[in-house]
């Protein structure tokens, strides 16, 4: 079992409900406004679930480029969003502000969301400058809001980063959950819809034994029934949009074709 919200699933697929840019960021669509982000998310949301998928999280990946600290403006925003589409919502759902655990975790908190991934943990360098995440204070935040059950997936190699951090990646995925009482571990590419390192993947499921492990990026139709032989799980968000193009909207079709092949690997 992953989580208990998944019930006796053993294999999750978790699909990406990418916003639209949003209040304050460069790209945000201040003609179309909030209905429209919320139109948007609201019709990619609709496919997802038809295609079966097993959960939903909320992230804000036009948010281009990305901040380190949420602002109140896309705070705010983000949180809007989510609680005016969690009526529609069949399934678990989590929120990822990029890249912000402890806004994550307030509008997480604020929605009723489940699960909440951000980076945690680590020191990077990475196109948004140096990269110190603080896993106490979100820890913290959770705790002071009564949410003692919302689920922290902490994603150990950032995309569009570089690990400061010279222990080999199994080592940091064991002291994240050790020290910093991470509930599942994630490991990325090194960019949006680009596959984790497959050894960094299969030595990080080997170590860590207390919590489920889950591919982060890159999975696709092709790689799915090898990632899930090592992985708990998978978080996947561009190979379900049109053309596998990120910033496009979802594609049905896509979703049901890969959802069907799930079906048969558990």
């Amino acid at each position: 079992m992953v989580f208990d919200f998944f019930g006796s699933k053993k294999k999750v697929i978790i699909a990406m409900a990418h916003i639209g840019a949003m209040p304050g960021s460069p790209l945000y669509d201040e003609k179309g406004g909030m209905q429209k982000l919320i139109d948007g998310v609201a019709a990619d949301i609709e496919k997802l679930q038809a295609g079966g998928v097993d959960a939903i999280m909320f992230g804000n990946e036009n948010d281009r480029p990305y901040l380190l600290k949420a602002t109140p403006e896309s705070t705010a925003a983000m949180t809007a969003v989510v609680a005016a589409l969690k009526p529609m919502i069949k399934v678990p759902f989590g929120v990822n502000y990029l890249w912000d655990p402890t806004a994550s975790v307030a509008i997480a908190a604020a929605t009723g969301a489940q699960f909440v991934r951000e980076i945690f943990t680590g020191v990077f360098a990475s196109d948004m400058g140096v990269w110190a995440p603080d896993a106490a204070t979100p820890a913290r935040l959770r705790r002071n809001l009564g949410r003692p059950d919302l689920k922290l997936l902490y994603n150990i190699n950032a995309e569009f980063a570089h690990s400061l951090d010279e222990r080999p990646i199994e080592l940091r995925a064991r002291s994240a959950v050790f020290s910093s009482l991470a509930d599942a571990i994630l490991v990325s590419g090194p960019v949006t819809g680009e596959p984790a390192d497959s050894s960094q993947l299969k030595r990080v499921c080997e170590t860590v034994k207390d919590v489920p492990v889950f591919a982060n990026t890159g999975v696709n139709i092709d790689n799915v029934k090898d990632t899930l032989a090592l992985a708990s799980g998978v978080i996947i968000g561009t190979h379900f949009k049109v053309d596998g193009i990120t910033w496009n909207a979802v594609d049905a079709a896509r979703v049901k074709r890969f959802m069907d092949k799930v079906g048969t690997l558990r």
